[in-house]
């Protein structure tokens, strides 16, 4: 059954529901700004974490229109953010059930694929995009193939879907882990081959929590199982593992991972317990796999979703927002910069655990090179990361920006301090007021430069700093 969404109804519902946005909010970052957030009031907070938002993923219509798909409580919105700095709702899909904690969607060709891990009722929904910006059309919405799903991927025509909370992928017979399913009709996926049909045994968790897919090979995070890498055989129909990862440094809950542009390096990440750091993996050679470095943004948030462009690494990194690595040397990944999309928690610490807050994922490939961060509080943020290359060269504990004392009572002087690296450089420090007016700005090159908060009223500034190497946003607190 096709349902056009956007009905009179509907779109009524949208107009009242008017988007807030964070104006007033300083934001920690490096090297990224910010071009706009969305957030809709109206959107419940589920009663386990208080997470509102959940997946992201993007769509342009080859056109020059371009649209964020992001998963909340209670549905899917469709958002265009052709004009970045004013995202505008196209439409909105509900769930079958609303409190959902996971979404997760992606796209092919001019479908979105939308799945929830969620208790039932749940389903797969399929919507046809081709009519936006006027509206999207729901074209499969069915619990037959699957009821729950954890995340999809697609790659070369198929899709392939990972179970971790148990159910069955229909024409396997079995319970959970991955199955892959036949997309020459779009909007009605045919069942091919779950993992289970040809390894029964393999995994004793029974989980495929998430996959990255290139051709025919699938790196599959397998939860505390490890790292499994198969190739699946379209002419067998059959999946065959080549290569497995079950002890590293740093193990714990195989969350995702990514692959860079040349194929030789793994980036992936563990979820349970918090903090795990990031792990770098060379995969040119299947019967050596060998975790060439770790890295981690900060001591307590959790890596959660990786997305890489080229050799850059884009992570949706919780509380620490999201954080971009270079990763073209897999023995010494180097930050190019980072937005603390989750301004509750500061950069640094200390982090609240649970840690379900903060940045879930991220998607790097639009046309226009904006990027889309869901933070699962706050909403979408379209973000322009054009000045990232800036850093390229310069690891972050070599160019940082620290103030002191930081709250700072009225009156006090706070010392803005430059690490050996920018102490030569020329920089200029402005002071920024929520309402992004500029208090007060500065040029120096000496190590330190100081900033009076003498009759300032209470709140919080932010400090931004200038350097040919790129651009820094601390937040600064008067009291």
């Amino acid at each position: 059954m096709i349902r056009k969404y956007m009905s009179a109804f509907a779109l009524l519902a949208l107009m009242i529901q008017l988007p807030a946005t964070h104006a007033q909010t300083v934001y920690d970052s490096q090297n990224i700004s910010l071009l706009s957030n969305w957030d809709n009031p109206a959107v419940p907070a589920e009663p386990n974490y208080s997470i509102r938002y959940n997946g992201v993923w993007g769509w342009d219509d080859g056109a020059g229109r371009e649209y964020a798909i992001l998963g909340a409580t209670t549905g899917v919105y469709f958002i265009d953010v052709t004009n970045p700095t004013n995202p505008v709702v196209a439409d909105f899909v509900p769930g079958r059930r609303s409190g959902c904690i996971w979404r997760e969607l992606k796209t092919h060709n001019n479908f979105a694929y939308l799945v929830s891990d969620d208790s039932p009722p749940n389903s797969l929904q399929i919507v046809d995009l081709q009519y936006l910006p006027d509206s999207v059309h729901v074209v499969y919405d069915d619990n037959t193939l699957f009821e729950r799903c954890h995340t999809i991927f697609v790659e070369d025509g198929l899709l392939y879907g990972g179970i971790v909370s148990g159910g069955s992928f229909a024409g396997s017979g079995i319970q959970g882990n991955m199955s892959v399913f036949d997309l020459s009709n779009p909007a009605n996926p045919v069942f091919l081959r779950s993992i289970k049909n040809d390894y029964p045994n393999l995994l004793p968790t029974n989980q495929v929590h998430d996959m990255y897919v290139r051709n025919d090979t699938v790196y599959a995070s397998c939860s505390f199982d490890g790292l499994f890498i198969f190739r699946y055989n379209r002419t067998t129909n059959n999946f065959v593992l080549l290569a497995s990862l079950t002890s590293y440094p740093g193990q714990g809950y195989n969350h995702s991972g990514a692959l860079t542009d040349d194929g030789n390096t793994f980036v992936f990440m563990d979820e349970v317990p918090n903090g795990l750091p990031v792990k770098v993996l060379d995969v040119s050679d299947f019967s050596n796999l060998t975790v060439t470095s770790t890295f981690q943004s900060n001591a307590g948030p959790t890596p959660h979703n990786p997305f890489i462009v080229g050799n850059t690494c884009y992570i949706a990194y919780y509380q620490d927002g999201l954080q971009v690595y270079d990763v073209s040397d897999p023995y010494n990944p180097t930050r190019l910069g980072y937005f603390d999309t989750h301004y509750q928690t500061a950069m640094g610490g200390p982090y609240p655990s649970p840690a379900y807050q903060g940045a879930w994922g991220a998607y790097p490939y639009l046309p226009s090179g904006n990027v889309l961060v869901s933070d699962m509080q706050n909403g979408l943020y379209v973000l322009d990361v054009s000045a990232l290359s800036s850093g390229v060269n310069d690891s972050p504990s070599s160019l940082d920006v620290r103030l002191f004392p930081n709250p700072a009572a009225n009156g006090q002087s706070t010392q803005v301090r430059f690490d050996k690296n920018l102490q030569n450089e020329h920089k200029t420090i402005r002071l920024i007021a929520a309402d992004g007016r500029m208090v007060s700005a500065q040029s120096t090159r000496d190590d330190a430069a100081v900033i009076s908060t003498a009759g300032l009223s209470k709140g919080c500034y932010g400090v931004q700093v200038l350097t040919n190497r790129g651009t820094w946003v601390r937040k600064l607190m008067v009291q």
